[in-house]
């Protein structure tokens, strides 16, 4: 497995990757699958950003991608972002995302980030567990602020602070 920058060229299997969420989860709120150009556009804005987005790969299959973005627009959140990862359904358990959030969270630490935090519709046991081992802890809950399938849905929110303390996921 290789991670390396996302290219514009990555796009269409990032859809394949997104959209199976989209069509069949609750874990994207978006409802409308997401079309190649839509996908560019999103990879030049975090370009833009100076921020990082990273894909894993094998045999030149995507497996998964993780990115950070702006958190808030307001100036002073400058040092804050929000970060997502999606693995595609067969990679899932298997390491690819723990290689993944290495990688992005080593990036975000050669950057004067501060925050990083996370939006995790709820229940995901696995994407918790995930946020959770970068030494991430739960730091809010809204209950019934989207609805997807019929169902109302509650998100939570994790963060840490950079720099973290590897060997145990704590603060500096």
């Amino acid at each position: 497995m290789m991670i390396r920058p996302v290219t514009k060229a990555d796009a269409a299997q990032i859809c394949a990757i997104y959209n199976h969420y989209i069509e069949t989860s609750v874990i994207s709120f978006e409802l409308t699958p997401v079309s190649e150009e839509q996908m560019v556009l999103r990879i030049e804005q975090i370009e833009a950003l100076g921020l990082p987005w990273l894909v894993a790969t094998a045999d030149e299959q995507l497996l998964g991608y993780a990115y950070a973005t702006t958190w808030k627009a307001r100036i002073a959140y400058r040092f804050s972002v929000e970060i997502t990862i999606y693995l595609a359904q067969q990679v899932t358990a298997k390491g690819v995302g723990t290689a993944l959030y290495n990688a992005l969270f080593e990036a975000l630490e050669k950057k004067e980030i501060r925050a990083v935090v996370a939006c995790i519709a709820l229940p995901n046991t696995h994407s918790v567990a995930l946020h959770e081992k970068f030494g991430m802890r739960k730091v809010g809950h809204f209950e019934q602020v989207g609805q997807k399938f019929g169902s109302w849905l509650d998100v939570g929110y994790w963060q840490v602070n950079l720099p973290r303390d590897k060997r145990k996921g704590d603060l500096k």
